[in-house]
């Protein structure tokens, strides 16, 4: 029976890297997968999947209009296909994670969304909020704070190096301007520590 997954993490937990290796095994296995990124996030090259470590994969990208039911019944149509991969799952509307589990639903097709559970200010992204609601299983992809606990959060630094606490939800950066943190150490960061 499919299912819709939802992969979640923090920045720089290795998402596109647990992506591509489970893409990696179905081909292996004589199946094909589909893979579909964000349209605005070309930091890899314009629909290009790839992570920190070196490894990458052409794919087709989305933005916020995109019919994905309407895309993967498309790809269906071209032959076989074992499983759907969706990476940078935040930048999704919910429209669009609703095409998603109707896939799942009505062509009976697996679908693994990879993305960020919360932004810098520690809010949900649409499309995260979304797959927290429907997905029938998500997992936590980990990674570690500079103490060592786990880290949930992320901050975006500026110009200066600080921790911004304005501005908009969407800023595609990398190591460069984000940082992943323990909920303890995001709180110093952006003010908001047991103290202030």
């Amino acid at each position: 029976m499919a299912k819709l997954y939802f992969h979640y993490s923090t920045m720089n937990a290795g998402k596109s890297t647990v992506l591509l290796q489970a893409s990696h095994n179905y081909v292996e296995r004589g199946m094909q997968t589909y893979l579909l990124t964000a349209r605005l996030d070309d930091r890899a090259g314009a629909g290009r999947i790839a992570s920190r470590i070196g490894i990458g994969q052409s794919a087709d990208t989305f933005d916020g209009d995109t019919d994905l039911f309407a895309r993967i019944e498309a790809r269906l149509a071209q032959g076989p296909c074992a499983c759907v991969f969706i990476d940078e799952a935040q930048f999704l509307t919910e429209r669009q994670v609703w095409q998603l589990a109707r896939a799942v639903d009505d062509l009976n097709l697996p679908v693994m969304c990879y993305g960020l559970r919360v932004d810098f200010l520690g809010h949900l992204f649409e499309g995260s909020a979304t797959l927290l609601a429907l997905a029938d299983e998500m997992r936590e992809v980990r990674t570690i704070c500079h103490c060592g606990r786990k880290a949930t959060m992320v901050v975006r630094r500026g110009a200066d190096g600080r921790a911004m606490t304005t501005g908009d939800q969407v800023q595609i950066g990398g190591n460069e301007t984000y940082v992943s943190l323990c909920r303890r150490h995001w709180r110093e960061e952006t003010g908001d520590s047991p103290e202030a």
